[in-house]
């Protein structure tokens, strides 16, 4: 797993933006389409939408199932193919219904394997999505908000202002594409490429939780992506009111954008920890649903040399998952540089010397070893790729004006 991601993804909104628990964004512009998208409705909200275009009653529930199967287990987006459905309805499903996925401006692949898609969406607002490959799994990290508010300062994302949350069908899109891309069609659980997912992409899941949740319910259903609750992992940077509605509502494993062992750092490098203090964050995290010694929450640390990597940190953070009796994984990543950043990674001998006093003291503490830097797709560095390339699409623009 990397992280881009909800802890990171912020920098620039003011303060007073981390008031409403589920931030005011921009209204979406008027999509062209006018027929409804079908993907990241709900399976009782597909039932109805049949029956609005005039499917009997009595074939509703068969109708669902059977477009459901099409589209989550086979990845269509032609009702045509929908070989089982009759000739009828799918010339009605057409006139009124789409399949979409958003548009791919950007693929890169970087030489460690790790894939990442800039995805533009039916009002033109951009977001991306990482699958990162490993030796037994491949992990896809998803986003769930354009832009972030929470103003982690070590994070690229964070640069990026608030600008609107993702839909249920763009949250499960991020999958589709993935899956498209890698060849998953139809579904299977035995050789998928894509078995772990992490909401750890643009934006802070908790401040979108409904859309996230619709979302997430519909690649764990069954009869579709048939992803594991167990293989599905939401990161927060602590919006306590909602982790343990997370975990009642959703029930997908927790992790905790830590990055500090005291509140006077921790509001420095997560401000958001100046709305929900550390003794809050802890006793959120020993309330959470399910936790014990076999799911244990993971805490990601981040380190940032001379802030919060000395052996003195170290010891306080086990005191820290000591006092609150928390079975608990910490991922210790080592800092990714972007333009601008105001902190430098840890030295690897100190990041070294971190994991050993933690591991000593019996909690896991691995260090992750960074994937796709070389494209800009490691843990905090989701952003610029989109307004790399509006800057670049405006300077040949103004290059070609001035020639005429």
């Amino acid at each position: 797993m990397t992280q881009m991601h909800s802890d990171g993804d912020h920098i620039g909104a003011p303060m007073a933006s981390l008031g409403p628990m589920v931030p005011v964004v921009s209204p979406r512009a008027a999509d062209t389409d006018p027929r409804q998208d079908i993907l990241g409705l709900a399976r009782e909200d597909l039932r109805m939408a049949l029956l609005a275009i005039g499917v009997p009653d009595r074939q509703a529930n068969m109708r669902a199932k059977q477009i459901w199967q099409w589209v989550y287990h086979r990845g269509v987006t032609d009702f045509e193919a929908m070989s089982n459905v009759a000739k009828d309805v799918r010339a009605r499903l057409t006139e009124h219904f789409r399949i979409s996925r958003p548009e791919i401006v950007d693929a890169q692949y970087s030489s460690d394997g790790t894939r990442k898609y800039l995805l533009r969406f039916g009002d033109g607002t951009e977001a991306e999505a990482v699958y990162i490959p490993d030796e037994d799994r491949g992990t896809l990290c998803i986003s769930s908000q354009v832009g972030c508010t929470l103003n982690c300062r070590f994070c690229h994302t964070g640069t990026m202002k608030l600008v609107r949350n993702l839909t249920p069908g763009e949250i499960v899109a991020q999958m589709m594409v993935a899956r498209d891309d890698l060849g998953e069609w139809p579904a299977s659980t035995d050789n998928r490429r894509v078995t772990n997912i992490v909401m750890m992409g643009m934006g802070e899941p908790l401040y979108n939780f409904d859309h996230v949740k619709k979302a997430l319910q519909i690649v764990m259903d069954k009869e579709g992506i048939q992803l594991s609750r167990r293989r599905i992992t939401l990161s927060t940077a602590g919006v306590v009111p909602m982790m343990l509605r997370c975990g009642q509502e959703i029930g997908v494993n927790l992790a905790v954008s830590l990055h500090a062992v005291n509140n006077e750092t921790r509001d420095e490098i997560v401000p958001l920890n100046r709305k929900y203090r550390l003794e809050q964050l802890m006793e959120a995290c020993a309330a959470y649903p399910g936790t014990h010694n076999a799911r244990r929450i993971t805490f990601e640390y981040v380190m940032l040399k001379g802030v919060n990597d000395s052996d003195a940190d170290a010891r306080d953070l086990v005191r820290l998952l000591t006092r609150y009796k928390l079975p608990a994984k910490v991922n210790l990543i080592p800092f990714n540089p972007w333009p601008g950043s105001p902190y430098e990674c840890s030295d690897w001998d100190r990041i070294e010397r971190f994991s050993d006093l933690v591991f000593k003291a019996g909690i896991s503490a691995p260090i992750r070893t960074p994937r796709g830097r070389d494209i800009m797709a490691a843990c905090g560095q989701l952003k610029s790729t989109s307004e790399k390339k509006r800057k670049s699409e405006t300077l040949r623009e103004q290059a070609a004006l001035a020639q005429i």
